[in-house]
């Protein structure tokens, strides 16, 4: 455990509770933009776990959760450091867009720049500034581009340490990915971060069922360190499904979508998930799947075209 930590020119003793507000830039009005740091410290030593959330602007439901852990008091740790920042791309969640107003993802951009675009900048200070202290990690992301992910966890396959965690967490479903170069997970992956990337619910919305799917885990995962306050109760996690490899089900017409299939479900081959019609009532179209697996995201927008993702559905399950 660290006897102090400082992030951003701020002391955090033992014990100590402290919001640094991070500004790295203005708006263009001029206006200060500050992205709150909120770092709960116990008395008792113990391990630095960060929650975090909003590298995608319009990603609100990881927000949420986040938000949620602070008003319940669960970010409070019975030993040990819980660092939370509830948005990080604080521009994208101003104008709700995925997007740094440069026009870049935060989520590409690591370990940044300290003289490189504004995300770059941001993703520079944020490896500097609060990364060396962590030792454990979630990242709360929500499915884009108006598709619905089911509540899951993303680690990297092969890491034993990660594998716990998630069994320990225990959201409906844990896929099997690798680091993508310029990510988040990937820069605190090099510096020996253990981090669980939860993904669920879809963009510029809040679901209460993802929402807590995502309390819930983080308990059982702070009470899997020791670290959860007695006051706070655990419930049983899901049999999680493991999924090695997963496809992409794209739409074989353009026109209005109406999707048949609940997320989470189980289907078998040949299922007709989809009907895709012209906004005449002259044609319409069935989509089906094209093997057995789960249903790990849906499409909610009305209107598709010919080649867009509509459902992600599992290839191969862990034995």
């Amino acid at each position: 455990m660290h006897k102090e930590i400082t992030i951003f020119k701020e002391t955090i003793a033992p014990g100590e509770s402290k919001t640094i507000n991070m500004q790295i830039a203005k708006l263009h009005t001029m206006t200060d933009l500050h992205i709150p740091i909120i770092v709960e410290r116990s008395k008792i030593e113990g391990p630095t776990v960060l929650f975090s959330a909003g590298l995608h602007g319009d990603e609100i439901n990881g927000t949420e959760i986040v938000r949620e852990l602070i008003v319940r008091k669960i970010n409070k740790p019975k030993c040990g450091t819980i660092i939370c920042i509830p948005v990080i791309n604080i521009f994208g969640f101003v104008n709700q867009t995925r997007e740094f107003p440069d026009g870049r993802d935060l989520n590409r951009v690591f370990p940044g720049s300290k003289t490189g675009s504004l995300a770059s900048q941001f993703a520079y200070y944020i490896i500097k500034e609060i990364i060396p202290y962590v030792d454990f990690a979630i990242d709360f992301h929500a499915g884009g581009a108006r598709r619905f992910n089911a509540p899951q966890i993303r680690i990297v396959p092969n890491n034993e340490e990660l594998k716990t965690l998630s069994d320990v967490f225990g959201a409906p479903f844990t896929l099997y990915s690798n680091n993508i170069s310029g990510s988040f997970r990937s820069s605190c992956d090099k510096m020996n971060v253990k981090m669980l990337l939860f993904e669920g619910g879809k963009s510029v919305d809040i679901n209460n069922d993802v929402t807590k799917e995502g309390i819930e885990g983080t308990k059982r995962f702070l009470s899997h360190l020791k670290m959860l306050s007695s006051k706070h109760q655990t419930s049983e996690p899901n049999n999680t499904i493991y999924i090695e490899k997963s496809d992409w089900i794209r739409a074989n017409f353009s026109g209005i979508f109406h999707g048949l299939k609940a997320i989470g479900s189980f289907v078998e081959k040949g299922a007709v998930l989809a009907i895709i019609s012209d906004p005449f009532g002259e044609v319409s179209h069935k989509l089906k799947a094209p093997h057995t697996g789960y249903l790990i995201n849906v499409n909610d927008a009305p209107i598709v075209y010919k080649g867009d993702a509509v459902f992600h559905i599992s290839s191969k399950l862990e034995n």
